[in-house]
Order: C-alpha cells, then sequence, then structure tokens
C-alpha cells in the first residue's frame, strides 16, 4: 500500500501544476486510493464530515471575519499612523513602520495574507508618496506579514493543533518571541540597508503628535491585551476568544471609529465564507489524504527509516527544515501542513522533540514559503499591491529573507524560544 499511495500522491502533486483547485486535487487522490486499495467510498463522507465537526476549527472562520472587519473599519490606516509616529523618525523609517504595523496587526488578524492585503495596501502607497521604489516597500511588507501567522491568533496555527493535539493555547504563546525576533531581524536589516543606501527618514514629530497617534489607534490596540487577557486568564478558549474579536472588531468598526457601515456587512460575510470555504474544503479533502497515509502505514515506516538513519532531535529538525523550506517554495501553506502533519509530527514526538516546538518549526517554514517563488501567495499578493512585476519582486525579497532564516535557525537550536512561555504560563 506505501508504493500506491506515494503512487497517488505523486500523481496529485504533478497534476497540481495543471491549475485545478488544490482541495479537488487532494479529493480526487484520495477516492483514488481508496478505489485501488479496495476500500470502501462509505469513508470518504465519514472522514471529510468529521473533520468540519472541530470546535477548535472553528475559531478559523472567526478569525478571518475579524481581520476582515478590521480592514474594512479604518483600524489598518490607525495602525500604520501610530507605527510611523513611533519609529518613522528612524533611518528608511516608513520601512521601520511597516514591521511595526505588521507585529500590531499580527495581533488582530492571524494571517499573512490578511495583513499583506489590508494593512499592506495603506504601507505601501504610503512609501511610496515618500519616495520608496515599489519594490522596496513590496518586499519590506512581504517579508513582514510572515509575522501575522507566527505572534498569535494564527490560523496556521489553529489547524497545526488541531492536527496533531496540540494545545492551541501553547502554540499561541509559543509564537510571541520567536515572532517579536523576526520584528528585530528585519528592522536590524532595514537599517543596515536605511544607512547603505541612503534611505528617507523624518525628524521625530515630538511627544504631541504621538500621543495623537496613539489615541486615535488605542482602542485597535487594546485588541490584542483583551484577547490575551481572557484566553490566559481562563475566561474563555482560543475558539470563543475569536468570537470576542469578532464582536470587539464589529464594535470599534461601527461606534468607536465609524468607518464600518451595517451595508458593509454582506460584502465582509461573503468575502469570510468564500476564504472559509476554501480553507474547510482543504481542511477536509486533507483529512481523506491523512486517512489514506495512515491505512499504507507510510508514517510508521517513514518513521523507521529516518530513525534508522538518525536519533538526534537535531538532525531531525534540520531535514524537516529543508523539506518543508523546498514544499513551501510549490505548495499552499494549509494545504501542505494537512498532508505533512501526520507524517512528520509522530517521528518528532518518537525522538523527544516537544510538539510545540515542533508546531512553530513547521509553521515559520512554511511562512517562509509564503514569500518564496513560485507558489508564494504572499508575494503575489504584495507585487499586485505595489504594481510590481512578479519577477522583480522576487530578486527585492531576497535579502529580506536573511533575517528570516536566521530566527528559523535560533528556533531550530534553541527549543526554549518557543516553549519557555507556554511553560511559564501554562506549567508546560
Amino acid at each position: 500500500m506505501i508504493a500506491l499511495v506515494l503512487a497517488v500522491i505523486g500523481a496529485w502533486f504533478v497534476s497540481l501544476f495543471a491549475g485545478p483547485a488544490i482541495y479537488a486535487a487532494m479529493g480526487l487522490a484520495g477516492f483514488a486510493f481508496l478505489a485501488f486499495a479496495g476500500i470502501p467510498g462509505i469513508v470518504i463522507p465519514q472522514k471529510v464530515a468529521m473533520a468540519a465537526n472541530s470546535f477548535p476549527l472553528l475559531a478559523a472562520p472567526l478569525f478571518i471575519l475579524m481581520g476582515n472587519l478590521m480592514n474594512t473599519g479604518g483600524i489598518s490606516v490607525r495602525i500604520f499612523a501610530f507605527a510611523k509616529a513611533l519609529v518613522g523618525w528612524m533611518r528608511g523609517g516608513l520601512c521601520q513602520a511597516n514591521i511595526l504595523g505588521s507585529v500590531i496587526f499580527a495581533g488582530m488578524s492571524g494571517s499573512a495574507v490578511a495583513d499583506a492585503a489590508g494593512l499592506g495596501t495603506v504601507e505601501i502607497e504610503a512609501m511610496k508618496r515618500e519616495g520608496y521604489d515599489a519594490e522596496t516597500a513590496g518586499a519590506i511588507t512581504a517579508a513582514s506579514a510572515t509575522i501575522g501567522p507566527i505572534i498569535p491568533p494564527s490560523l496556521p496555527m489553529i489547524v497545526y493543533g488541531v492536527t496533531a493535539e496540540t494545545s492551541i493555547g501553547a502554540l499561541f504563546l509559543a509564537g510571541v518571541i520567536p515572532g517579536l525576533l523576526m520584528a528585530g531581524a528585519l528592522m536590524l536589516m532595514v537599517r543596515h540597508l536605511a544607512i547603505r543606501r541612503n534611505l528617507p527618514s523624518h525628524p521625530f514629530a515630538g511627544g504631541a503628535a504621538l500621543w495623537r497617534a496613539f489615541k486615535g489607534a488605542f482602542w485597535a490596540l487594546m485588541a490584542p491585551v483583551v484577547l490575551f487577557g481572557g484566553l490566559f486568564s481562563g475566561v474563555f478558549t482560543p475558539t470563543e476568544a475569536a468570537a470576542v474579536a469578532v464582536v470587539y472588531a464589529l464594535v470599534l468598526g461601527l461606534f468607536v471609529y465609524r468607518e464600518f457601515r451595517w451595508s458593509d456587512l454582506p460584502k465582509v460575510i461573503l468575502d469570510t465564507v468564500e476564504t472559509t470555504g476554501v480553507v474547510m474544503a482543504l481542511v477536509m479533502c486533507a483529512s481523506l489524504i491523512g486517512y489514506c497515509i495512515s491505512v499504507s502505514r507510510l508514517p510508521q515506516e517513514f518513521g523507521a527509516t529516518l530513525t534508522s538513519l538518525t536519533t538526534n532531535p537535531i538532525v531531525y529538525l534540520l531535514i524537516v527544515n529543508a523539506l518543508l523550506l523546498a514544499v513551501g517554495c510549490f505548495m499552499e501553506a494549509l494545504a501542505a501542513m494537512l498532508v505533512l502533519i501526520p507524517i512528520l509530527v509522530p517521528v518528532a514526538v518518537k525522538l523527544g522533540i516537544d510538539p510545540v516546538q515542533f508546531g512553530l518549526v513547521f509553521v515559520l517554514n512554511l511562512m517562509i514559503g509564503t514569500v518564496t517563488p513560485p507558489v508564494g501567495v504572499v508575494l503575489y499578493v504584495t507585487a499586485k499591491v505595489a504594481q510590481v512585476p512578479f519577477d522583480r519582486m522576487v530578486r527585492a525579497i531576497l535579502t529580506y529573507l536573511l533575517p528570516l532564516f536566521a530566527v528559523l535557525s535560533l528556533v531550530t537550536f534553541w527549543p526554549a524560544l518557543s516553549t519557555f512561555l507556554p511553560g511559564l504560563l501554562m506549567g508546560r
């Protein structure tokens, strides 16, 4: 059966280049395996329905809805204005504000695409007006958008937690320190490039201007505080936190900033349903593929092969890094997670790797994949927003990959970066 499942998955992977929807090709691959293996077709509705019937996964559409509400309600503009007032005086000030804005927005949306398409639109336009070339504006926007799914809340962390049966709360906490390190590393790179390229900066606008920007963004800045406060005080679960976040974003847009109208709600809901439909289709079809992989005993054989080669956790993590970075260049992140988690996580646990650390390594690799060609979805989004040809955007992003790889290396070799906060606050 291992040869059969490998042949089916290989055919599915090749078919992706023909352009069908990923979830459709994934579902057909699962159906083909069951048919050739002689397994009754009744398994298909059972497995896909079971995958969708998950309480933690309910957080995914709610966080997607919150991100759409934030973008429509004028919150993105206020976040960027505050970030600009805070760090705009530094060399390459708008690049620095771009990164800081992504850190703040990450605590609300949890999506790299939402960051790039929502906040990125504001950032790129402002940078162009200040004389930055479109490639620089798009590249730093794409690189900083990868912080979104690392700092909680995070849609990929939710998917990993559900699939790998790992605490979503612990995964959320694990992303805080690496996410801040990503921002710091990108800001150091920007400072170096700003000096070398003589990028513009502005004099500090003064305490009064900073205070005005802070007041304008105050309620938006409180969103992560509300989420984390309730989540880690035990008032609500991660899934319930997503519902609270939606209500909070709606109240901000309607009654505080008053830039969101009831007439905007149908479009926001339709956008959310469209995105959620794709995510759920991926989850359900990947559950079927996961069942096929499990029946074939591929994880057990793969694990035995790897553990015969090495029992060193660091060596295994390096292998996984190389694999995920390669996969991320060709495959959409959520689809890659749903296919590879059942194969890679059991081996990691067997080698004594903390599943929370492994989850962070997993997500960070695939987020870097969103800004690498040829299937870097965030890179495509920012190229479109910045109106830059994709090949020029690829060349521009290369420099900003270095700090991201540096943080990935730290997370790989230093488990405490991802396990310290969960251990401190959750006793793991």
